[in-house]
């Protein structure tokens, strides 16, 4: 029998991208083919996410687009089927039926994809016998369960969760109510992947979980598993250690100790400071203050001076005033982040800042928002230019999409940089020395 086929499309965070990885191994295990294109697939996945209703509105469109598609194919004696994964999934569950999902799983109901694929490896066998569209009893599969590896085969980096879900609930955020509160991983389980990892060649791996200073898994927390992970790390093929993503509120000197001590963790940290006004961090139920954010800077550059930082900033929170937004730049030209993920904020039904008055007009919003970006550049752009004339070692990561005669390398405080080179040194970790700057990406020159 031919291989059945599959096609996968994911959206959102390096989490849901994980997840697609482990779905991926779960797919090949049971002999199905990646399919270059969804017209030449059995089963299309789409793994998603529910963060801002933007991404659910791509979601949407897809779902039209394969509603056409299934009628073309049904008329050609081809049918095609439609699976629904990740945050959206969990959000809207069954819904998605009259949108044309043939199937729906939520994130805590990973464990019934094998079981998916053999109601459809059956059916294909007997096409009279018709489909199940749900494969669980309510009272099945009540926690999220972590796949044995998240590797993409073939893959120098990879993503290792070492949990999910949140217990936070900030005001404006779904993930709480889309993936549940936190379930921490087994440390046993997060080592024997990382061996795993290091025995196929994995050069730099990232822990991944909605909070992971959060982390603890009976007398376990965080950065006693950052020390048995350097441990197990030393002397492997793995060589760079990330994290993400750092709740302020639970960023501890145990573990910025932990990160100075073993060289092994990237000089990266993306901390999330959302805003830098006290009442707006307070209505969003971040629980820390401007003040004690700053002193986390503080505490990190004082213990790795030569750390770069990264962040999130939402404009435009209910009840945001000229005041409280002046915060947020003046809080930015403060800590002077590397780079930045900004966006507005963006109304989701059943968190605590939906039914908020004082909506923010899109016109302000936009206004705003421009104004956070416009200021991250600058400060990229500088921080960036002071680099130019040191040599760093980065890995290399893939040919340049814009340029097949160069290689796009990363450094390990989470620079890009462009260099010419041969494709055979992807992933390996190389010396290059930075000559320019081109937009947000420095230009090198691999040195011995």
């Amino acid at each position: 029998m031919e291989p059945l086929s599959y096609y996968f499309e994911t959206y959102g965070c390096q989490m849901n991208f994980a997840e697609s990885s482990a779905f991926k191994a779960t797919l090949k295990e049971r002999r199905w083919r990646e399919a270059e294109t969804a017209e030449d697939a059995l089963l299309v996945i789409i793994n998603t996410c529910s963060v801002r209703e933007t991404a659910e509105r791509r979601i949407f469109g897809r779902l039209a687009h394969y509603a056409a598609l299934k009628k073309k194919r049904a008329r050609q004696g081809h049918p095609i089927f439609v699976l629904v994964c990740g945050c959206m999934a969990s959000r809207l569950g069954d819904a998605l039926s009259k949108h044309g999902a043939d199937f729906v799983m939520k994130t805590q109901e990973a464990a019934i994809f094998s079981r998916l694929l053999a109601e459809i490896e059956d059916w294909t066998l007997d096409k009279t016998r018709p489909l199940h569209e749900r494969f669980n009893d309510e009272n099945d599969y009540k926690d999220f369960s972590f796949a044995p590896s998240h590797h993409e085969a073939g893959a120098f980096r990879a993503f290792v969760p070492i949990m999910s879900g949140c217990n936070n609930f900030c005001a404006y955020c779904i993930v709480p109510y889309v993936r549940g509160r936190e379930i921490c991983r087994p440390p046993a389980e997060i080592s024997a992947e990382i061996k795993s990892l290091a025995s196929r060649g994995v050069r730099e791996i990232t822990l991944l979980g909605q909070n992971v200073n959060s982390y603890a898994y009976n007398d376990v927390d965080f950065p006693s598993l950052l020390e048995s992970i350097a441990r197990e790390t030393e002397g492997s093929p793995i060589k760079r250690v990330r994290f993400l993503s750092s709740h302020p509120k639970d960023l501890s000197a145990r573990t910025i100790q932990v990160m100075k001590d073993h060289p092994v963790f990237c000089r990266h940290l993306h901390l999330c400071a959302q805003h830098g006004s006290n009442r707006v961090l307070a209505a969003m139920n971040r629980r820390y203050t401007r003040e004690r954010f700053l002193e986390l800077v503080d505490a990190v550059r004082t213990a790795m001076p030569e750390i770069t930082l990264s962040t999130d900033i939402l404009v435009g929170f209910p009840g945001e005033t000229e005041e409280d937004f002046e915060q947020i730049l003046t809080l930015m030209e403060r800590a002077r982040f590397l780079y930045a993920y900004m966006y507005h904020y963006n109304p989701r039904e059943g968190t605590a800042a939906f039914d908020l008055p004082g909506r923010i007009a899109p016109d302000v919003k936009g206004a705003r928002l421009k104004l956070v970006i416009d200021l991250q550049m600058r400060h990229t752009a500088e921080l960036l230019r002071s680099r130019i004339g040191e040599t760093e070692t980065a890995l290399v990561e893939a040919v340049s999409r814009k340029n097949g005669r160069e290689l796009v390398c990363r450094t390990e405080r989470d620079e890009m940089v462009v260099a010419e080179g041969e494709a055979r040194l992807i992933g390996s970790f190389v010396k290059i020395r930075l000559e320019a700057l081109s937009g947000n990406t420095l230009r090198g020159r691999f040195v011995e």
